[in-house]
């Protein structure tokens, strides 16, 4: 990755953040959104934006059809804000780092909580969706 697409990225990021904050005034996209990241294509035609969504599954998948549904008036709001001579397409996709990072905590803090010489306790493994 150039140092160019990394300045552009860390743009749209930050602003992308301030937009969805600010003006979308969608009721499934609540304040509980942030955008983690974005990656785009070197063309700078196309931007996957990565953002994390607190809540449920149902919250987050609300939260990202809106994000979906939005991407034109988002795309059109950043053309007056970022000096590109283009603008990117806007692909949403949810983040699941922080969620990841909460998870690595929590089981550190279990670790952390057990008697010393005490081995720890077999996880809980995931349930299987099908």
């Amino acid at each position: 990755m150039t140092r160019r697409i990394e300045r552009v990225n860390e743009l749209l990021r930050e602003e992308l953040g301030r937009l969805i904050l600010l003006e979308l005034r969608d009721p499934r996209v609540s304040r509980l959104i942030s955008v983690t990241g974005v990656a785009t294509s070197p063309d700078l035609r196309h931007a996957t934006v990565y953002v994390s969504i607190l809540g449920d599954d149902a919250a987050r998948a609300g939260a990202l059809t809106a994000l979906r549904q939005a991407a034109g008036f988002l795309r059109r709001r950043l053309s007056g804000k970022v000096a590109l001579r283009v603008i990117p397409e806007l692909d949403f996709r949810f983040d699941p780092a922080v969620e990841a990072g909460a998870r690595i905590d929590e089981l550190l803090a279990e670790i952390g909580a057990l008697p010393a010489g005490r081995p720890p306790q077999p996880l809980p493994m995931p349930e299987d969706p099908a």
